[in-house]
């Protein structure tokens, strides 16, 4: 936000986003949700085309799986809830209306802790998720002959799992909404429900923005905005709307109700058409589906699957001596984390510096190979977390030095080996006696006689050029603590 807009106005956000969950069939029908890459068309049944007759029956994991959601979103998990028909008319709606939750969500009434920074941490609360069945999809073309636009209809995607979360207007900057997606989509993967991708359209945002007068409580009209696909996007849109809508109640206009869609390429919002009311919608109670009963049993079970969450686990990590940033970039993916834990629990000695040690390594090296090719994930590592911790367990026993270290970590994951058997099948293992390396030594500062006049005249700089000549000898063998005296004392003489 402006500095101007940020003194005379509030901005006020709610986000709304569609989460696809990762069921093996769809939400009321057992047709398969692998259709990423299919023909059209052709992961489709009587029930997801909204053929006459027809009964849904609903797919137990999804429930499962909101409700372990409401739980990591700290939610009340309703023990009755029900489905409703959203009545409306759309070429991507099948049936002419949608199986959805109207009044009686799975979920309601949690929250979700932020944190932008420079500011104190602070919750945004979440009025509901609940349950619904996605839409077809459209897909638009032009004719090459006559240049006329048209649409045609996949069908695969229709009734596939999806899941509303949706948050109060707590949040009153684009950075605050940008925060809590960022937040939402961590959890979402870590708990396994989602793969939260909103560049592949399975975690999708709709933004509703208002501004009101700073110090006045009540709401101003808002407005929604579509066609976001990005973190960055959803940003840039916010911060586009609040600035478009302050100049307009500056001028005295009155701000529309109405859904607005971001256009990326302008870096603009435009009028798409007037926002719907939920009495537009009709909604009733689905008459073929029952209500859900969801037990106390049912939903401690569910708790029970629950890992520990991102915050939790950063935290954790924090109080065992981990930088903010060691911390939060561990705890990014579940995966790393995991593996992370891992290295640590296989460590021996004090936890805080097997941390620490273990930080050092999976940011570093294997951090390294992670980002040397973006389709790299840390499941396709050939060092287990018990390997690494040898790795790192020789390094720390000098019976290899750091930069062995290094070079035994990429042989094994070319090749899978433990570090052991690379560092006898290459030799590597430390040179630590004095009697080896005297003549390395001996043989260096002979050949480098600028570097040793320079010392020798006071520059005590000099010596590490010495010392990286050494260890490049050694291959990085040499004890760098053995080498320095080695030197120090050649030197001298």
């Amino acid at each position: 936000m402006t500095t101007a807009v940020a003194s005379e106005f509030e901005t006020v956000i709610g986000l709304e986003v569609h989460c696809q969950l990762i069921t093996k069939s769809k939400m009321f029908c057992a047709c398969s949700t692998a259709y990423s890459g299919a023909a059209p068309n052709t992961h489709v049944c009587p029930v997801c085309m909204g053929m006459p007759g027809v009964l849904p029956v609903i797919n137990e994991q999804a429930i499962e799986y909101i409700t372990m959601t409401g739980l990591a979103l700290n939610c009340h998990i309703a023990e009755f809830s029900k489905f409703d028909r959203k009545n409306y008319h759309y070429p991507d709606l099948m049936k002419g209306y949608q199986v959805s939750q109207y009044d009686l969500p799975v979920c309601k009434n949690g929250w979700l802790e932020i944190e932008v920074e420079g500011q104190a941490p602070r919750r945004i609360g979440i009025t509901r998720v609940h349950m619904e069945e996605d839409t077809a999809r459209l897909l638009h073309r032009t004719d090459d002959a006559t240049g006329e636009g048209y649409s045609l209809v996949d069908v695969n995607r229709s009734g596939s799992p999806l899941m509303e979360i949706v948050s109060e207007p707590d949040m009153r900057t684009p950075a605050e909404a940008r925060d809590y997606l960022v937040r939402l989509r961590q959890i979402l993967r870590y708990i396994g429900v989602s793969e939260a991708n909103m560049e592949e359209g399975n975690f999708r945002c709709d933004a509703n923005v208002s501004l009101r007068r700073r110090g006045t409580e009540a709401f101003g009209t808002k407005v929604e905005i579509k066609n976001m696909n990005s973190f960055r996007a959803v940003h840039d849109a916010l911060a586009f709307e609040e600035i478009r809508q302050a100049e307009l109640l500056r001028q005295g206009a009155t701000i529309v109700q109405e859904t607005r869609g971001w256009v990326d390429e302008r870096q603009v919002t435009v009028s798409q058409r007037s926002k719907e009311e939920a009495n537009d919608y009709r909604y009733f109670p689905e008459p073929d589906l029952p209500p859900l009963e969801l037990s106390r049993e049912f939903v401690e079970r569910v708790r029970a699957k629950l890992p520990e969450l991102p915050a939790v686990r950063r935290a954790r990590l924090l109080g065992l001596g981990l930088s903010e940033y060691e911390a939060g970039t561990l705890t990014e993916s579940r995966e790393r984390s995991d593996y992370f834990d891992a290295v640590v629990a296989a460590l021996p000695g004090e936890r805080a510096r097997a941390a620490k040690l273990g930080a050092n390594w999976v940011l570093g090296e294997v951090g390294r190979w992670l980002n040397a090719a973006a389709d790299r994930d840390i499941a396709a590592l050939k060092v287990t977390p018990a390997m690494l911790a040898e790795l790192i367990g020789m390094a720390e026993a000098k019976t290899i030095t750091g930069a062995v270290a290094k070079e035994v970590f990429e042989k094994m994951t070319e090749s899978g080996q433990p570090a052991p058997a690379i560092v006898e099948q290459l030799g590597l293992a430390q040179m630590g006696g004095s009697g080896e390396l005297e003549g390395i030594v001996r043989t260096v500062v002979a050949a480098n006689p600028k570097p040793a006049a320079d010392f020798r005249a006071g520059k005590e700089a000099a010596l590490n050029s010495l010392m990286g000549a050494v260890m490049k000898e050694t291959r990085g063998r040499a004890n760098p603590d053995v080498v320095k005296d080695l030197l120090r004392k050649e030197l001298a003489e």
